[in-house]
């Protein structure tokens, strides 16, 4: 009995100190971010994005980091497209017809969607392709990036009106603010990478 105890007792002592590294490895990442996001506007969202792939000891280098924002933002950005779509379907299926501010949302966010994909397809270009590309490569991803985040103010704009119901609004703006921050956090982020890279490797404008 003495000995189950014993056994029992080690058990629970190897789970509390499991459980308390999880929580000293999370507080360490949290605060690697908090460095890591500093200049982000959407500072918090910022920190919650990356949080779950730095979390478990995994040291993301600002390159990384940048790579996994956009990542995120692609998928958030899919995902908030075919939402949108879905209202559009739903309403036209309903004899609502085609609502002029969600039509134009749509066009926005699946423009907003092409230009991140060719952002996150150029940024793997630059680790693959000579050095003296470095410079152009950036400046596609950062203009792709800063289009897609235009296209997300747009759409927010077109949906200030009175054209669809409450509900519908507030959830595709909602969605679409999120893209927004998103993108605003991704563009940081790269633009943090980019010029650590440039200042370590000496980079030249051609």
């Amino acid at each position: 009995m003495a000995h189950f105890v014993l056994s029992f007792m080690f058990l629970i002592t190897l789970t509390i100190f499991g459980f308390l590294d999880k929580i000293e490895s999370r507080s360490n990442a949290r605060m690697y971010l908090e460095a890591q996001c500093q200049t982000a506007v959407y500072h918090e969202l910022c920190i919650e994005t990356l949080l779950p792939y730095v979390a478990n000891n995994n040291v993301l280098g600002p390159e990384q980091l940048a790579r996994v924002s956009l990542v995120v933002y692609l998928t958030k950005a899919r995902q908030t497209k075919e939402y949108v779509n879905m209202v559009a379907k739903h309403l036209n299926e309903t004899n609502h017809g085609n609502d002029q501010a969600i039509e134009e949302c749509m066009r926005q966010i699946k423009d907003g969607v092409d230009q991140i994909t060719l952002s996150v397809k150029e940024f793997q270009k630059m680790g693959e392709t000579a050095e003296e590309n470095f410079v152009l490569h950036e400046g596609n991803v950062q203009s792709w990036v800063s289009t897609a985040l235009t296209d997300a103010d747009t759409c927010v704009d077109g949906l200030l009106g009175d054209e669809i119901g409450g509900k519908e609004k507030a959830i595709i703006r909602a969605k679409v603010l999120n893209v927004k921050q998103l993108a605003s956090n991704s563009l940081v982020l790269f633009n943090r990478f980019s010029s650590r890279h440039r200042a370590s490797h000496i980079v030249k404008n051609p």
